[in-house]
């Protein structure tokens, strides 16, 4: 089995990397930068962001795992007092030839310009905001006219990130099981003059959104923690991705649920 790592830069996460490194070697696991099986993440949830991102060209056949090194990580379950652990079970799984893992969702978006279609995926979310004004965007649900838009922007996310910027925005919580995305608004204008929906809303698989900004609008899009400012958008498609999610390699048990309570609520009673 191959496998890399990529970590935050900071002293305990290459410590802690390097400590990886000595203890999987018994089991003959070989490192592997351009063609791993799995990929280990050892900083937050933004490292395990840049692990996808670097990777999402090999879905398929790489699965991820994290170990934060801060004070919380909702991807990164795994504690640096818990590396010999990991490294003792990931290494049982090779000899094995045994990987587990659980599949989630991701958002497809298609940005249409006048050159023509780019296509992107995204972990976490999709945002649409204006730089220098109030974004104002036709939104139509399968084709169909749903609002004319007015505010800061548009937060489309997929179910595992729905506990991320989603969920500051009131959005709900959507268990990763779920083929979905969910469009929330971000400070969206509400008066006798402009009206939207006011609330999240979810689409299932083979359901779209398409987003038309009003014309040559400056426009800074967000991929996960990639940023990028446009004013050449002529619309935005946005939907499950098809055929395409991302793995996560399951040494032990941790249920969704069980997550979201650390994260958020703790443990006390």
């Amino acid at each position: 089995m191959k496998y890399n790592v990529i970590n935050r830069g900071d002293d305990i996460s290459i410590e802690l990397m390097n400590t990886f490194h000595e203890l999987v070697k018994p089991y003959g696991l070989v490192l592997d930068e351009t063609e791993p099986d799995i990929v280990l993440s050892i900083g937050g949830d933004g490292t395990l962001l840049h692990a996808f991102h670097r990777y999402k060209h090999a879905l398929d056949h790489i699965a991820f795992v994290g170990i934060h090194t801060g004070r919380l990580g909702f991807f990164a379950d795994w504690k640096p007092d818990e590396v010999e652990q990991l490294a003792r079970l990931m290494g049982e799984c090779a000899l094995e030839n045994d990987l587990r893992a659980v599949n989630y969702p991701l958002v497809e978006i298609q940005i249409t310009t006048q050159n023509g279609v780019e296509t992107e995926l995204a972990l976490n979310e999709f945002t649409l905001k204006g730089v220098d004004t109030t974004l104002v965007a036709e939104l139509r649900i399968n084709d169909e006219p749903f609002e004319t838009f007015r505010g800061d922007g548009i937060c489309i996310s997929t179910p595992s990130g729905s506990t991320a910027y989603n969920k500051s925005l009131g959005g709900a919580i959507v268990h990763p099981s779920l083929d979905a995305i969910q469009i929330a608004e971000i400070a969206s204008i509400n008066n006798r003059v402009f009206r939207t929906l006011g609330s999240s809303i979810l689409l299932p698989k083979h359901h779209h959104c398409d987003i038309y900004p009003k014309a040559q609008q400056n426009i800074l899009l967000s991929l996960d923690h990639l940023y990028i400012q446009r004013n050449d958008i002529v619309s935005i498609r946005s939907m499950v991705a098809a055929g395409k999610k991302v793995k996560f390699a399951r040494f032990r048990p941790f249920p969704f649920w069980s997550r979201v309570r650390e994260a958020f609520i703790g443990f006390e009673r």
